[in-house]
């Protein structure tokens, strides 16, 4: 698998170096989760499920499985691999970036200047220290690292690593999460006409643009709490054609009225949050959507829709991918989550939402058409056959 080069007017260019770094690091990541992770697969089935029975009982659950495999050599040898892979991958993107990072923040500072949408930040911000202290997914600076007054270069940091990690799976903007989810819900509820979108947690915009360009008559918000991926996602949005409306905001705390909003979303954000803020976000959306709206977050399908070991391999990120509150999400029932957060049980949703990228809109278009959301060990996974869940719930 070689990088997705990104196609939009804030892309940097490459060196020969750089690209050839690059398209290394994509290659060694898919053989790290395609052939090695199907390896290891073979290793829990032939050696360790059987060693576990034979000492009581197979593993129950994702954590059980994880203990009886952590000491095998080859998933020592996987997630050592893996690990470093990662670091490679913000590696790969850091000379590309640093050298112009002038040019960067110059067109970020133009693009406000023209823009369509906006971006509002709050002096004095304090960063919550669940974001702030960690370097998540072991992205030097994390979200929020900033090089100087008004830098903008950690959102471009994160784009370009976002196109190594990803392997070419979600498209030359790094769309396919919010266009593959936007796309279904359009079809699937095609008398639904929002007018005002909410976009919780939205780093640089790499999935509320494709909402903004399903629904160009609405008006698009997308928060988060890190300054420079909100300076360079409105500059981003702007080089996309979509008018969004970035602000600098805490999902625990929306500065916004009640009933405001027709869609409120969010795209792997809430696995990076502590439970007690998830819940405290999920009555927010509650409360700033309108009656008949629908609150939708697309994230890594939960434990008890998987297999012990599926829900194991996922949980990987928790242990070793600084995400530390990635496994106690997926413990919840999301049902639950919504029905605790105001919205009535029988207005729950739950999707399974093939790739557009990988598998066109005609998959899309028939997933649509069926009512049942079927998980898989493929779903959310960064594999061949990808899909993507989804939970919510109408007002």
């Amino acid at each position: 698998m070689a990088t997705q080069q990104l196609r939009h007017e804030l892309a940097l260019s490459r060196t020969f170096d750089e690209a050839a770094r690059q398209d290394f690091v994509s290659a060694l990541r898919g053989f790290i989760l395609h052939d090695m992770a199907a390896d290891m697969r073979a290793v829990y089935e032939r050696d360790v499920k059987p060693q576990a029975a034979a000492a009581g009982r197979e593993p129950k659950n994702g954590s059980e499985v994880h203990a009886a495999i952590r000491e095998h050599d080859y998933f020592r040898f996987y997630s050592a691999l893996r690990v470093n892979a990662q670091e490679m991958v913000w590696d790969s993107v850091r000379d590309q970036v640093q050298r112009q990072r002038g040019q960067v923040n110059d067109e970020v500072r133009r693009r406000a200047q023209k823009a369509r949408g906006s971006v509002t930040l709050q002096p004095g911000f304090e960063v919550p220290k669940s974001v702030g202290s960690l370097d998540v997914h072991l992205m030097p600076g994390g979200y929020v690292a900033e090089a100087g007054q008004d830098d903008a270069t950690q959102g471009a940091f994160y784009d370009n690593g976002a196109a190594v990690f990803f392997m070419g799976l979600l498209g030359e903007d790094q769309g396919d999460i919010g266009r593959s989810i936007a796309r279904f819900v359009h079809r699937r509820f095609p008398d639904f006409r929002p007018a005002r979108i909410l976009d919780l947690g939205c780093t640089i915009g790499h999935n509320t643009v494709p909402w903004a360009q399903e629904y160009p008559e609405a008006e698009v918000y997308a928060i988060d709490v890190a300054a420079p991926a909100l300076r360079y996602g409105s500059a981003r949005a702007e080089a996309l054609g979509a008018p969004v409306h970035f602000r600098q905001m805490d999902a625990t705390k929306l500065d916004y009225p009640d009933e405001s909003f027709d869609v409120v979303w969010s795209s792997m954000f809430l696995h990076e949050v502590p439970l007690k803020s998830i819940r405290r976000l999920l009555k927010e959306a509650h409360r700033v959507l309108k009656k008949g709206g629908l609150m939708l977050h697309m994230e890594l399908p939960p434990n008890r829709s998987l297999s012990p070991y599926d829900g194991f391999y996922l949980d990987w990120d928790s242990w070793y991918n600084a995400e530390p509150f990635y496994k106690t999400f997926r413990d919840q029932d999301p049902r639950a989550l919504c029905t605790e957060a105001g919205f009535a049980p029988d207005k729950v949703e739950e999707f399974v939402v093939p790739s557009l990228n990988f598998y066109g809109e005609d998959a899309v278009h028939a997933a649509a058409e069926h009512r049942e959301a079927v998980v898989d060990g493929d779903t959310g996974r960064l594999a061949s056959g990808i899909s993507w869940y989804a939970f919510g719930a109408w007002k």
